[in-house]
């Protein structure tokens, strides 16, 4: 069973959630969205990721009908009816249901969509051996298009470099900008380690901030190795000593191998493995608290 919120109602069965054919979302990806992780009973980040969920709205002036409070309530709620510790939430404001021109003003009310569910970008076998990626031909949006920070609902973008990185057999592609700098993932930001010093793109080349790539660059700032923030081109990716992938729903994955040329030694390295290693402490400690101590061992007895 996966409880799904829309619009005031919540839904015990995924075949029953259902918006309008008319919603201007599926018309023409006209909305936003926040993939957020819950570990060990609590919303790892959440003010984090509704803060860039407001400001994405702020952008693309869409309303959205709750307050930043009731929202996150609505989002608790949608957790605890779903009775997973450890899931994901995929929380989703489309411009609504409008007609089949584009003016915005014929969408009298946006619609609020929280799904819970689990997720698996990649297999468990790469977290230990690393992947492969290619270098997509397909070039990141120009920010003067739309600001990468607002994390809308059209990835078309990055779904095409996905269909390079499918037709080369590779789980993942990394997109440069138009002027050959590094900017990220499909799905993910990129980190590069060179001589002990961990770098990643800054902002103004065209990427999402994470907010994974956020807690990442705190977990190293406590493990007294800083992240530089740099501009990167693909030579410094297939000179680097180390390379990893950072997401809400990937996490930490190495990659060992960038258009055939294999990464230093070709296996996961140190600064990556003990990134993961802090980041998955973190993440068990920190967060905002959905089930208390009590419903945690509760289900732990129940699931024995």
């Amino acid at each position: 069973m996966a409880v799904v919120y829309i619009d005031g109602v919540f839904y015990d069965k995924k075949e029953d959630a259902k918006i309008s054919v008319w919603d201007h979302g599926l018309l023409y990806g006209d909305g936003l969205f926040e993939g957020i992780r819950v570990y060990n009973g609590k919303i790892f980040r959440f003010d984090e990721h509704m803060k860039r969920l407001y400001d994405s709205a702020k952008t693309l002036a869409i309303d959205i009908p709750h307050s930043y409070e009731e929202l996150k309530q609505l989002t608790i709620d949608t957790v605890r009816r779903n009775g997973k510790p450890d899931t994901y939430i995929r929380l989703v404001v489309t411009r609504g249901p409008g007609d089949l021109g584009l003016d915005p003003r014929k969408c009298k009310h946006s619609t609020v969509i929280i799904i819970v569910d689990d997720i698996a970008l990649f297999p468990p076998e790469p977290y230990e051996v690393g992947m492969k990626v290619i270098i997509a031909s397909t070039r990141k949006n120009h920010m003067a298009a739309l600001n990468s920070n607002v994390k809308s609902l059209n990835y078309l973008n990055n779904i095409l470099a996905k269909i390079e990185a499918v037709h080369a057999g590779v789980p993942e592609a990394v997109m440069i900008n138009i002027h050959g700098y590094i900017t990220e993932g499909t799905a993910d930001n990129v980190f590069v380690v060179k001589d002990g010093i961990i770098k990643t793109p800054p902002p103004h080349v065209g990427i999402l901030v994470g907010i994974t790539r956020n807690a990442v660059i705190d977990v190293a700032a406590e493990m007294g190795n800083p992240v530089q923030e740099a501009l990167m081109t693909s030579h410094d990716l297939y000179v680097s000593d180390e390379i990893f992938l950072t997401g809400t729903g990937a996490e930490l994955i190495p990659v060992v191998n960038v258009d055939g040329r294999t990464i230093a030694n070709g296996k996961p390295g140190p600064v990556y493995r003990q990134l993961l290693e802090n980041f998955r402490k973190k993440t068990k400690v920190e967060g905002t608290v959905v089930f208390t101590q009590e419903e945690l061992d509760a289900m732990q007895g129940a699931a024995v």
